[in-house]
C-alpha cells in the first residue's frame, strides 16, 4: 500500500454537472488550426464556444471539455502525430502558466515538492469530480496520480494523456525541458500508436493501470522552483479560493463506487466487499448510497461494464478477447452473451455495423 504524503481527493458535485476552469483549454483553438482541423465542427459537437477556451475564470462542463478532445482526436491526424493521439501531443506543448491561477500557484512555489502539493491541494478549485494525490510507493518512487471520478464521463483517454503531459511540464519547469519520468501509467488500454507515448514522455508507458500517474525519484522534491514568488503564490491561492464554488454533492459516493468498479474489473468481477474495502467504507454504506440512486450493486457493475464495452469496441485495435478481460469476464463467450443481452447484437456484429 502506498504511503500518502498528500491526498486531497474531491467529489465537489451538486445537482449540476462537474466543471473545469476554461484555462485548461488555453491555446486549443490555435493548436487545432495548426493541425488543419475544423474548429467550428469540433467545438460545435462538444457544446463549447471557441471563444471560451483559455478564459482564466470561465467554467466549462467537465464532460463537454473531455468530449472536446475526444472529438479533436477523431477528426485530426497531425503532421507529427498519429490518429487518436491529439491529447497526448496537446499536453506535451502545454505550459504551466497556461493553466492560469492554478498553474501560477505551482510555479511560484518555493520548491518542486511544494509546487506539486499546491497542485494537489488546490486542484478541486480547478476541476470537480476528479482527484489528484502525491504518494510514495513501496518501490520508493513518488507517484503523482490523477483520475476523473465522474462515472458519466466514459471516454476520458484524451484528458488523461493531455493532463499527464501538463503535469510533466510543471516538473520540467523545475528540472529542465529534458526531464523524463521513470514510468508513466494510464488507466485506459494500450492504443494503436502507443510508441508515440513513450517517445513523448521519454519513458516506459504502461496501460490498463489502476490510475493515471507519473512516477519519479523523490530527491527531485527538494529542487528549487526557478519562478518562486511567495507573494504571487499567496495571490493565486486567494483568487482560486474566492472563485471556487465549493459545491458539495450527495451523489459523490456513487461515482466513487463506479470508479472503483472500473479500476477493479480487469482483475475479474469485483465483490461488493472488495469495492467497499477499497473505498474504506462498510459494504452497507455502499449499498445504501446506491439504493438512494435506485441502483443495486449488480446494476452498478453492469452499467459500468456496458458503457466501457461500447467505448472499447470503438477502439478497433483491441481484440475482443482482451476487451472481455478488461471488463472482468474470464471467457469471451460470457462477454458476448452479456453484450448481446444489453444491445441485441453481438460484439462482432456491433463492430461490423460501424459503431
Amino acid at each position: 500500500m502506498a504511503a500518502a504524503l498528500l491526498d486531497h481527493k474531491t467529489e465537489t458535485r451538486e445537482s449540476g454537472a462537474p466543471i473545469v476552469l476554461a484555462a485548461a483549454a488555453t491555446g486549443l483553438v490555435d493548436f487545432i488550426e495548426r493541425q488543419r482541423g475544423d474548429v467550428d465542427s469540433i467545438f460545435g459537437n462538444s457544446g463549447i464556444a471557441p471563444d471560451m477556451a483559455g478564459s482564466p475564470t470561465l467554467k466549462l462542463k467537465l464532460a463537454s471539455y473531455c468530449r472536446l478532445f475526444e472529438q479533436a482526436a477523431k477528426q485530426i491526424q497531425g503532421d507529427k502525430f498519429s490518429p487518436g493521439n491529439f491529447g497526448l501531443h496537446f499536453g506535451q506543448q502545454f505550459q504551466p502558466r497556461d493553466l492560469g491561477m492554478w498553474g501560477y500557484a505551482a510555479i511560484s512555489s518555493p520548491n518542486l515538492g511544494a509546487a506539486l502539493e499546491n497542485l494537489v491541494r488546490l486542484f478541486h478549485y480547478h476541476q470537480e469530480s476528479s482527484g489528484m494525490q502525491l504518494v510514495k510507493g513501496t518501490d520508493g518512487l513518488m507517484r503523482l496520480e490523477y483520475q476523473i471520478f465522474s462515472s458519466e464521463i466514459v471516454e476520458r483517454r484524451q484528458d488523461a494523456e493531455l493532463s499527464l503531459g501538463m503535469f510533466a511540464n510543471v516538473i520540467r519547469d523545475c528540472c529542465g525541458s529534458k526531464w523524463a519520468p521513470v514510468e508513466v501509467h494510464f488507466e485506459h488500454p494500450r492504443p494503436e500508436f502507443w510508441k508515440e507515448h513513450e517517445a513523448a514522455f521519454d519513458a516506459p508507458v504502461y496501460f490498463s493501470q489502476p490510475t493515471n500517474a507519473l512516477l519519479f525519484r523523490p530527491e527531485l522534491l527538494e529542487r528549487s522552483m526557478p519562478g518562486r514568488d511567495l507573494q504571487l503564490l499567496t495571490m493565486m491561492q486567494t483568487c482560486l479560493e474566492s472563485l471556487g464554488s465549493h459545491r458539495q454533492g450527495t451523489d459523490g459516493m456513487v461515482d466513487r463506487v463506479k470508479t472503483a468498479i472500473r479500476v477493479s474489473l480487469p482483475g475479474g468481477y469485483p465483490s461488493l466487499e472488495q469495492i467497499a474495502h477499497s473505498l474504506r467504507v462498510p459494504a452497507a454504506v455502499v449499498q445504501r448510497e446506491l439504493a438512494e440512486q435506485g441502483l443495486t450493486y449488480k446494476d452498478a457493475v453492469e452499467t459500468t461494464r456496458q458503457s466501457l464495452a461500447q467505448m472499447y469496441l470503438d477502439q478497433r485495435q483491441l481484440p475482443l478477447t482482451e476487451i472481455a478481460l478488461l471488463l472482468g469476464y474470464s471467457e469471451l463467450s460470457a462477454f458476448t452473451r452479456a453484450f448481446t443481452r444489453w444491445t441485441g447484437v453481438s460484439p462482432r456484429a456491433y463492430r461490423k455495423q460501424g459503431h
